[in-house]
């Protein structure tokens, strides 16, 4: 595996358990531990967009940056819990 696969896939990873950390901190209601989640999130995806990746994950990695970092609810945890599925799923199984 090359260098950059292995930078790409640690920030995938990275990306991901913060993105599990805000949809666990939003659905218990500690908005303010999950904002600052979110706002980390946002530092992984930044130099993600640098990457080569498949399509999904670039949807993913640019949605992520566009988010305000006060984007906390709900229905936006079910978005990053998903999110956090399809990064990990990526990033274990990516060779």
């Amino acid at each position: 595996m090359s260098d950059n696969m292995d930078d790409t896939n640690m920030l995938i990873g990275s990306l991901s358990n913060d993105l599990f950390r805000v949809a666990s901190l939003s659905q218990r209601g500690s908005h303010q531990a999950a904002q600052k989640f979110l706002i980390e999130a946002k530092r992984w995806a930044s130099p993600l967009k640098n990457h080569p990746t498949p399509t999904y994950i670039s949807n993913i990695v640019n949605d992520i940056s566009g988010r305000t970092d006060s984007d906390i609810s709900l229905e936006s945890a079910e978005q990053y819990l998903m999110y956090g599925i399809l990064l990990q799923n990526y990033s274990l199984h990516a060779k």
